[in-house]
């Protein structure tokens, strides 16, 4: 099993002093207000029992409602199963599937999950352009499961609500399951998206309060599975998690602000337009419609992602992700937006005073 390199990379930074950390997919703001008021609330009434596996009836309901609110989509409540974070959301998920095919670059712990349950793992290559699915091809790859991510990580490109209906029909038309990692959505700033859901009905959906709803280390998540397969979700889920941590789903019942959703959704666009337009004469970057993060090529200046991201780190004191964590992209870093826009200035700054500092040595 392959290392998860930017956790490596966030080790290292947390030693340093006065590092900028833009390495890690995790949001800097905080959750909407009534969060911390809720889980304050559950420990105060002692709610520190387990939950029912699928997870507290409330928070279904809530989810439920949220893809009714946010989608215009009709879920039924006990076709969800609360998750500790989306990692045992994927668990449960690929326990369905035997060869699972998957567009690259993409999260790393995909291929890991795959591993440790001895799934054949397939990954499907891409083009910079868009790094957008080719449906065409699919049909000369075997597998069973196709796993799809919008907003992607690391690009964040995400798939317009066209390409992914003709995913969905392509799915239901050759008897594949599709598994749609939607963990980002509401961090997209174009409206043309939707959940899979809309288009396929016995596609598994996974999603999580930890990024949209700024809520990290709550470690809580959802999975909407198809009828046919909640029996045994759920008797997995027994196994695996016995129940999503309980404080956490009491908090998580408070997550749907959806004003304040609104002011950090629109936070992280003016952090994308401020970061993306410093950066985009030094790197050929992505198009990245959501989540908070650049995927930048950084073949001008070097072929080694995981010895670049060290330089930087130790010579400019900017943490970021080498692209090889994320497949053979030795050629990329991503950055992630996840400072407020002084400190993304100070990040610029010290990216630039490196950079050419890199380049007179070479010269030299």
């Amino acid at each position: 099993m392959k290392p998860f390199i930017v956790m490596d990379i966030v080790k290292k930074a947390r030693e340093l002093d006065d590092v900028i950390h833009l390495e890690v997919g995790e949001p800097d703001l905080l959750p909407p207000p009534k969060v911390k008021e809720a889980a304050i609330e559950a420990i105060n009434q002692n709610r520190f029992y387990y939950t029912q596996s699928s997870g507290l009836d409330e928070l279904k309901e809530k989810i439920a409602m949220h893809y009714k609110i946010f989608y215009d989509v009709e879920v039924n409540p006990k076709n969800i199963i609360i998750t500790t974070g989306t990692s045992t959301a994927f668990l449960i998920a690929f326990y369905f599937a035997k060869k699972i095919a998957t567009p690259t670059p993409g999260y790393p712990c995909y291929s890991n999950f795959a591993l440790l349950e001895k799934k054949e793992f397939i990954k499907i290559s891409t083009t910079f352009a868009d790094y957008k699915l080719d449906i065409n091809r699919l049909n000369d790859i075997s597998f069973d499961t196709l796993l799809i991510s919008s907003p992607n990580n690391p690009t964040g490109t995400t798939l317009s609500s066209r390409d992914l209906e003709r995913i969905c029909d392509f799915c239901k038309s050759n008897n594949k399951l599709l598994i749609s990692d939607e963990l980002y959505h509401g961090l997209v700033y174009e409206d043309d998206y939707t959940t899979a859901l809309k288009f396929n009905k016995e596609a598994i959906i996974i999603n999580g309060f930890s990024k949209y709803f700024c809520m990290p280390g709550f470690r809580v998540g959802w999975m909407i599975v198809p009828d046919s397969l909640i029996r045994e979700a759920e008797i997995i889920a027994q196994n695996i998690l016995i129940s999503a941590p309980t404080i956490s789903q009491y908090a998580a019942l408070n997550a749907f602000d959806y004003d304040y959703l609104k002011e950090i959704k629109e936070e992280f666009q003016k952090r994308r337009d401020f970061l993306y337009n410093a950066l985009k004469d030094i790197f050929n970057i992505a198009k990245a419609n959501g989540a908070f993060y650049l995927w930048c090529d950084i073949s001008k200046y070097s072929n080694n992602s995981l010895e670049f991201a060290n330089e930087l780190l130790y010579k400019a004191k900017v943490a970021i992700t080498p692209g090889v964590d994320f497949g053979d992209f030795n050629n990329f870093i991503r950055i992630a937006y996840v400072k407020n826009i002084d400190e993304l200035k100070e990040a610029v700054g010290r990216i630039k005073e490196f950079l050419g500092k890199r380049r007179l040595k070479k010269m030299l």
